[in-house]
């Protein structure tokens, strides 16, 4: 087995950088979660993890703004983590992958038309009131626009900024990452462990 997982330009993360990466989770509070040496499962977290570190290679080699943001100030909320996916979401547990975040989406807007028209199909999804009878949740009538504007673009850039993130990011990757056999992305349909059929 060759001793270099992936390279990143002339950056080299090596099989033993995995190993230490799937050691520290072996050795954490959810270890009883993860499978078992030397199955698929287990191949395909190694290659995650691989994906992990490859990620936070380019974003440490990336300029940020200052000072970082905090997870707070990213909007960033469960639901808007998954969004984001398991591996960029995992560049952000550190100020300066929060300060590379802010910098590649800085430049992200959204335009007053989107924010209407986003109003316009969703009219009950940021208003406040009691549940409705026969109706899992909601007002009984509408927020007015002006109201809660705001809110549905605050929405919206943090969707979009995510989006850009993701963009970027997969496109660093595209340009500068070189995977060992054995280290493909656990999506890769010609790697033997990938169990997504269609």
């Amino acid at each position: 087995m060759t001793a270099w997982a992936a390279t990143v330009g002339a950056d080299v993360i090596t099989v033993a950088d995995v190993d230490a990466r799937e050691d520290l989770l072996r050795a954490g509070d959810r270890a009883h979660a993860l499978p078992g040496p030397g199955t698929g499962e287990a191949r395909q977290l190694r290659r995650w993890l691989t994906q992990v570190l490859v990620a936070e290679r380019i974003v440490a080699a990336s300029p940020g703004a200052d000072p970082p943001p905090s997870e707070q100030d990213l909007l960033l909320d469960e639901v808007g983590l998954m969004e984001l996916g398991s591996v960029a979401a995992a560049t952000l547990a550190t100020p300066h992958g929060r300060a590379v975040y802010a910098s590649v989406t800085a430049e992200v807007q959204v335009g007053a038309d989107a924010v209407s028209d986003y109003f316009a199909r969703n009219p009950y999804r940021f208003g406040d009131g009691a549940a409705r009878p026969g109706v899992w949740r909601g007002p009984s009538s509408p927020p007015r626009f002006d109201d809660v504007r705001a809110l549905i673009h605050a929405h919206l850039l943090a969707a979009a900024r995510r989006r850009e993130y993701r963009r970027w990011l997969d496109a660093q990757c595209a340009a500068l990452v070189t995977l060992a056999d054995g280290y493909e992305h656990p999506g890769d349909p010609r790697q033997p462990d990938n169990t997504h059929r269609h």
